[in-house]
């Protein structure tokens, strides 16, 4: 407990310095404007912004990019109440009780609690990143190359498992994306592979260009298509009445406890997220409760559950990205995008070789949620009236914008035809309803992948029984006179980490392949008249 302190002590020092904390001011205030503007999102954002991040100190732009992710959560709550506009996926369920409530005349206390909820739960998650962070850094240290790939795979797996819809689209979105990591030169020998005699696809295909183009262009497309660039009729009261009663508070919290353990454990698996959280969220507090014929039409606990779970989620996905280096969803993938531009491998030497890196970053976590409980209700009547700028009169500079960003990464015109052909590509998968998140998971996740496959086989000469062998027989260390040392349950404990890993893994796909099993999990994606 008095290194946690310790540790916590450090963080809060780097992360009050006076540029960190105007970096998570930043970072909180355009993670609101992308959670209220629709049609830009995070995914979006963090991508156009990595090369802003050159010019910055490491620790000051993860600050800063995580602060947008939180924050977009904050904001995508704030549009759906108001408007019926969720302007992040997170907030989709959101909008179901809180734009009632809003028609209502009850606006201020959904605003009130789903900025309260938000807070606690965000509070909660960065002390449980903290709580877990060193435990889980200490069980990395025991992860081989042959671990290593074998907990990828698990990461995958579980993207399939809880991605929304079919499971052979989300397998096929996983495969697309490890084929797309494969584009450029061999890892190993430095031989040219599936780049056509191209130049431009030499060095391969840059995660900030792809995503940019699923992400960015492909959201932009399809709202033009769905018809955004004409005006809404928006919310024209002024915001009035923002403290919730007594017994608003006393509805709502037992949702936002239960809302942000839901979310804290959707946030650390491989593929959660706070989408899938937000509607899980819903689904219980519509179980739990015994008048659930008042979801839909302006129950608070629809606010405060799916709230409280989507900003912790968004926060303990942190926790899997710094102990483990690897990202559960595509908003992680790209902060290992930000981590490798500084010169910084994901990893658990991470959190023992640049303590201040972490804990600056976890502490910044608490300022941020801080500065989003301040900033967004008194700012409320700001989001709104940029709310009433046309769709038509925002996509083009948000698409010049999207351009600037790719063509600075690489100074490559080049970037940005492909950025347009993936956004095209993009769209297509939006129509025909394959998940593009997965895709750019398997794509980060594939390098990382090849290279623990062929250093786990390398040790192991060739044998591909390296993965499951040393369950029962673990190799001992060689002392110093020759002789192998004797082998302790602490050798056999970690060599049966793979296989382990990879049985879940085949459990978890024969579960997600039973039609039974996949009728339910789609349900969860379906509102009840």
């Amino acid at each position: 407990m008095q290194e946690i302190l310790n540790n916590l002590a450090l963080g809060f020092s780097v992360a009050a310095s006076p540029i960190n904390l105007m970096l998570c001011l930043i970072g909180a205030l355009v993670g609101t404007l992308v959670g209220v503007l629709p049609g830009i999102g995070t995914i979006a954002t963090v991508a156009m912004l990595l090369p802003i991040t050159f010019g910055l100190p490491p620790v000051g732009a993860l600050i800063m990019l995580a602060g947008i992710y939180y924050g977009a959560q904050y904001g995508g709550s704030t549009t759906s109440i108001l408007v019926n506009i969720p302007g992040e996926a997170g907030s989709v369920v959101t909008a179901l009780d809180g734009h009632e409530m809003a028609k209502q005349g009850r606006a201020g206390p959904a605003l009130a609690i789903a900025a309260i909820g938000s807070f606690f739960a965000g509070c909660v998650a960065t002390v449980l990143i903290a709580l877990l962070g060193a435990p889980l850094t200490k069980l990395a240290l025991a992860f081989g190359p042959a671990e290593y790939f074998s907990l990828m795979v698990l990461g995958l797996i579980f993207a399939v498992v809880l991605a929304k819809g079919s499971v052979l689209k989300a397998i096929a979105m996983i495969v697309l994306g490890l084929l797309l990591s494969m584009v450029g030169s061999d890892i190993e020998t430095g031989a040219s592979r599936m780049a056509f005699n191209v130049p431009e696809l030499a060095d391969g295909l840059g995660f900030a260009t792809v995503a940019m183009g699923l992400f960015g262009f492909a959201e932009i497309i399809r709202n033009l298509d769905a018809g955004m660039g004409a005006n809404r009729d928006l919310v024209q009261e002024k915001v009035t009445g923002l403290m919730p009663t007594a017994k608003d508070l006393k509805d709502s919290a037992p949702a936002v406890v239960r809302g942000t353990v839901l979310g804290s454990i959707l946030g650390i698996l491989p593929g959660g997220g706070a989408v899938i959280a937000s509607f899980a969220a819903y689904t219980l507090e519509k179980k739990l409760s015994k008048t659930p014929q008042k979801f839909g039409r302006g129950a608070i606990q629809g606010v405060a559950g799916p709230e409280s779970a989507n900003n912790a989620a968004a926060q303990t996905s942190f926790i899997p990205l710094l102990t483990l280096g690897i990202p559960p969803n595509a908003v992680m993938a790209l902060m290992v995008g930000a981590m490798t531009i500084h010169g910084i491998i994901p990893g658990p030497q991470v959190m023992q070789k640049q303590p201040d890196l972490v804990w600056g970053m976890i502490a910044s976590m608490w300022m941020g949620n801080l500065m989003l409980l301040i900033i967004n209700l008194p700012l409320v009547g700001i989001w709104v009236r940029l709310l009433r700028v046309p769709y038509r009169l925002m996509f083009p500079s948000i698409v010049v914008f999207c351009a600037i960003g790719i063509y600075s990464v690489n100074n490559a015109p080049t970037d940005v035809i492909i950025a347009g052909v993936f956004g095209l590509l993009g769209y297509w998968l939006l129509k025909h309803d394959f998940e593009p998140a997965p895709l750019l998971l398997g794509m980060v996740l594939g390098p990382l992948m090849e290279e623990n496959l062929r250093r786990a086989m390398l040790i192991a000469r060739g044998d591909a029984t390296v993965y499951f062998w040393r369950c029962v027989k673990p190799v001992g260390q060689r002392l110093p006179s020759g002789d192998i040392a004797a082998l302790t349950v602490g050798d056999y404990a970690k060599g049966c980490i793979s296989p382990m890993l990879l049985l879940l893994s085949l459990v978890l796909i024969i579960i997600a392949i039973l039609p039974a099993i996949r009728s339910k999990r789609d349900e969860v994606f379906v509102e009840e008249s």
